[in-house]
């Protein structure tokens, strides 16, 4: 499949207290504007989270902002350990439409086969990180749904414990009783800590679906932190919060982008819906892969660039 040309984008929680992410994901949380300007949040969002990637074109993301257009926003949810630039084990594609006040989540399988773009290798998505960073994932993603990418936002798995105790814990409904990491999640709805919530998205192997099962645990937290996040006064957290953001986040927005996404598209989160991609499992010099058939591929695409425009509204 051919790499579409970037064309103009003019076709195509409440996020108030800061922007959050996690990837599992992202996380975004509301609260009062006032927060949204103090001077350590515009700080640490402008000099510490803010990375300019060529594969997005930054100028016609903020139009479709501005245009109060649906956005693509990647997430990716790398697990960076020391001396290891670590790959993209998580990659959700979030789509924001806030005239129908809608949000869509698309998980992408870490080991789908996909041309890794800019390296020209045919090899598990989630290398694309590996080789290249945020650019090259952004890029292989697009090129490989055919789709464009307005915002990609970056968290270390590793702070994912940091970033969920900011939070106070989230809740979450656990459809299968397992053990990781010496901690034991019952089946049913269950709170988790910081270090809880990274030993239940990282679970596979107990899992009958694999990472099928695991992508829907990242999809619960990223949820779970919205809405936990949302529901609290962050005037006194708001320092732990980006203090963790700082050491663990990267992303493209600059403080005015999330201030108009906090403005423009806060009621997003009111309906969520999830999807999985799925493909059959193949083996490539001694590689397990995930190979998805055209079939699937033209019809995550079509969710993605279609989301809001040939619904309803309410």
């Amino acid at each position: 499949m051919s790499r579409k040309k970037r064309r103009s984008k003019s076709k195509k929680g409440r996020w108030w207290k800061v922007l959050l992410v996690i990837s599992g994901a992202i996380v975004l949380t509301a609260g009062a504007f006032a927060l949204l300007v103090l001077n350590d949040v515009r700080s640490t969002v402008n000099n510490k989270l803010h990375e300019d990637i060529d594969s997005i074109d930054a100028a016609a993301a903020k139009e479709k902002v501005k245009n109060e257009e649906p956005v693509n926003i990647l997430l990716l949810g790398v697990d960076e350990r020391e001396n290891d630039k670590g790959r993209s084990d998580t990659m959700i594609v979030m789509t924001l439409d806030p005239n129908r006040e809608q949000m869509q989540l698309v998980s992408i399988p870490r080991d789908t086969e996909a041309e890794i773009m800019g390296d020209g290798r045919i090899t598990r998505i989630n290398h694309a990180y590996a080789y290249g960073g945020s650019d090259m994932a952004v890029n292989t993603v697009e090129n490989f749904l055919n789709i464009e990418i307005d915002y990609f936002t970056k968290v270390n798995m590793e702070g994912l414990s940091q970033l969920v105790d900011s939070v106070g814990g989230i809740t979450v409904y656990n459809e299968l009783a397992f053990t990781q990491d010496g901690y034991h999640f019952p089946e049913g709805q269950t709170t988790l800590s910081g270090s809880q919530a990274l030993s239940y998205v990282r679970m596979r192997k107990e899992d009958p679906q694999g990472d099928l099962g695991r992508n829907s645990r990242q999809r619960q937290v990223i949820e779970g932190v919205i809405e936990k996040g949302a529901s609290l006064n962050m005037i006194n957290q708001v320092g732990d919060v980006m203090e963790v953001l700082g050491n663990n986040v990267s992303t493209n927005m600059d403080f005015e982008d999330m201030r108009k996404l906090a403005t423009k598209y806060s009621n997003a989160r009111k309906s969520t819906t999830t999807y999985q991609m799925s493909g059959s499992s193949k083996t490539s010099s001694g590689m397990y892969l995930i190979e998805m058939s055209e079939e699937e591929i033209n019809k995550t695409s079509e969710m993605i660039n279609n989301f809001g425009s040939n619904q309803t509204a309410p």
